[in-house]
């Protein structure tokens, strides 16, 4: 076993790494950018070394400074995490020429999966079932249309060098094929830098179910599948294992599958097989297909990791330090059933956008499994990924685990930046996949029931106002009683763009009655404090932080935060009309595509604005002439920044 590791990657992955070599007896090594110095991983590691600057192409994308940091505090090996360098075989090379090892596959069998035309021809050679479609070398766009006709609409366009999305396009008639073509090769070629594109069969009803492998270089197992099927554009938002619906005849099948596409290529670590599914008659033995391999530890691996109960990092550990194989397939078995939610600093109602801010307060629920890389009082770098934690439970069945899912959800805190929170919580409740009836389309179909912002109700206001009477901890027994009649006091409260007016009356040493009053609705509560706290209308309180001068109250998955009002100012509210177009968060002006004096149309690009891995295409709101354009291509900028400013519109 190693002595020392160095970890390539930041955030709750290098974390993970770091908890598993710790009970290993293991020293570490963190990298960091100057975003990170203060980050949780940093903390956690044994020593640190600092490696650039916050861009990753700046700092965790240098994998010479990488190697140079190995070297220089006497790391034997390097363990990539994922992203970043972790599939990259140029780095692999290079850490093992220097006298490294690196802990995953060789820069071979990274190679052989890189592109999905040559992986999918090498698949279908080891007897691995493959989509129908084209995998060939002529891009002629005729070539291709005539391909897809052959192999029958709908089809998808995906890009050779693809992932995440990106260069994938949905065709459902020839007429739309062109379009779809050249859309697919421009968005392939600024992503990766290669338009090639593979055409495939599109599946009706597509499940995604992957297969978990390890392998010693010569002999692999599969550690059983995950069903990832609940994504949204390509990304997944909850996974679970095993999948719902499973049959033994098809579990045999894929793992038989996984372990030769494994073996085919030599390879050595953990990976995955990816696979798509056809689900419209249910799960049957010949209706999986190949998509693509994962060369790395996935994200997921914690639900392969509870059913399985093995620790995959160690074996990554103990494989790259020489050791065959910890066991046989014969030896491992599922035990129970286990989801994993992806908890995110996301504007969901916005559509999904990348957030930033303060971790005020942040706390998880007792008896998950939640892997993380920040704690209160970290900061949401618009530099990186913004996931917060992913969120696991696991139970003896199905049923079991989903309901320890929804009661982790409701009761994890997160105060000081919006959250995906909500939405996971209405899916673990959604109807369709608490039966197990799960699709791809699952998400979009139903998404607007789904994004619905629940309406806190009178409780949480009437928490938010005890405490800024100052009565939500236990303060001496009579503060506030008056003798002949409950002493009164006006508290007044904003919630977002909405104020809330309260009348507190102290009935007694430990009750109270609250009115509040929002729009024309009135609503009174009764609070009595009680030796667990406040309970309100009979029910306990939720539960509640002060944190950077607001309340912050959650109850069952429902988040409300609220700052006082200070009855002597005055407010003025912004002007704009919809004249400057803002940038929605803090990030990297990628393209201008206006200049000062240009007419446009409502809808026409503005602006492309890269935050947290993601491009977002600014439009115009209205028709109008560019006045001015604030913000040039390669500008750092922050959130609500002005980029371009319309003329005035004339009143007529």
């Amino acid at each position: 076993m190693f002595h020392k590791i160095l970890i390539a990657n930041r955030g709750e992955i290098a974390c993970r790494v770091i908890e598993t070599a710790r009970r290993l007896g293991v020293a570490t090594v963190a990298v960091y950018s100057d975003a990170d110095a203060g980050a949780r991983h940093v903390a956690m590691a044994d020593e640190a070394v600092h490696i650039g600057g916050p861009a990753p192409a700046d700092s965790y994308l240098r994998g010479a400074a990488i190697i140079a940091a190995a070297r220089a505090t006497g790391a034997q090996a390097i363990h990539p995490g994922y992203g970043f360098l972790s599939e990259n075989p140029d780095f692999v090379a290079e850490v093992e020429a220097a006298g490294l090892v690196f802990i995953g596959p060789s820069a071979r069998a990274i190679r052989a999966m890189g592109l999905k035309d040559a992986a999918k021809a090498l698949m279908e050679k080891a007897g691995v079932p493959v989509v129908p479609g084209y995998h060939g070398a002529d891009q002629d766009p005729a070539h291709l249309a005539a391909e897809a006709a052959k192999v029958g609409y709908p089809v998808l366009i995906k890009a050779v060098a693809g992932g995440g999305g990106k260069g994938m396009r949905k065709v459902f008639a020839p007429k739309d094929f062109a379009a779809a073509l050249e859309s697919a090769r421009g968005e392939a070629s600024t992503a990766f830098g290669n338009e090639a594109v593979l055409i495939e069969k599109f599946v009706e009803k597509p499940r995604h179910i992957e297969v978990q492998v390890f392998g010693d270089g010569t002999r692999a197992v599969h550690l059983f599948e995950r069903d990832c099927s609940l994504q949204r554009r390509h990304q997944k938002v909850i996974e679970e294992a095993p999948a719902p619906g499973m049959t033994e005849a098809m579990r045999a099948a894929m793992g038989a599958a996984a372990v030769r596409a494994a073996e085919a290529i030599g390879y050595s670590g953990a990976g995955t097989i990816e696979f798509i599914v056809d689900a419209s008659e249910g799960l049957r033995p010949d209706r999986f297909w190949f998509m693509e391999m994962n060369t790395r530890l996935q994200v997921e691996h914690p639900v392969t990791e509870a059913i399985t109960g093995v620790d995959l990092v160690e074996w990554q550990l103990r494989v790259a330090s020489g050791e065959a194989l910890p066991a046989r397939q014969e030896d491992l078995s599922i035990t129970g059933h286990a989801f994993e939610a992806r908890l995110y600093a996301e504007d969901v109602p916005a559509g999904f956008l990348p957030a930033t801010g303060t971790l005020h307060h942040l706390a998880f629920a007792p008896g998950c499994r939640a892997d993380t890389g920040v704690r209160a009082g970290d900061t949401i770098s618009p530099w990186y990924d913004p996931m917060i934690a992913k969120i696991v439970t696991h139970g003896p069945n199905r049923g079991a685990a989903l309901q320890q899912m929804t009661r982790a959800l409701e009761q994890t805190q997160v105060a000081g930046s919006v959250t995906n929170l909500g939405f996971l919580g209405a899916l673990t409740r959604h109807a369709g996949f608490a039966a197990g009836d799960v699709d791809t389309g699952l998400i979009e179909r139903d998404l607007e029931a789904l994004i619905a912002a629940p309406e806190p109700g009178p409780r949480i206001a009437a928490a938010a106002v005890l405490a800024e009477a100052g009565l939500w901890e236990r303060a001496e027994p009579l503060a506030g009683f008056a003798l002949w009649a409950p002493l009164e006091r006006k508290i007044g409260l904003r919630r977002d763009a909405e104020e809330v007016s309260a009348l507190i009356a102290v009935t007694g040493p430990d009750a109270a009655r609250i009115t509040l009053r929002r729009n024309d609705a009135v609503a009174e509560v009764r609070a009595e404090r009680r030796q667990d706290g406040w309970w309100l209308d009979a029910a306990k309180a939720p539960a509640l932080v002060m944190a950077n001068g607001a309340i912050h109250v959650f109850d069952a998955g429902v988040t409300a935060s609220f700052a006082p009002v200070d009855p002597l100012a005055r407010g003025t509210e912004a002007g704009g009309g919809g004249d400057v177009t803002l940038s929605p968060m803090p990030g990297l002006v990628k393209a201008v595509f206006v200049s000062a004096g240009q007419a446009v149309a409502q809808g026409d690009r503005l602006a492309v604005l890269e935050a947290m891995k993601m491009e977002h295409t600014l439009t115009a709101g209205r028709d109008g002439v560019v006045a001015e354009v604030l913000a040039q291509a390669g500008a750092q900028v922050e959130a609500g920044a002005a980029l371009v400013r319309l003329e005035a519109e004339v009143a007529e």
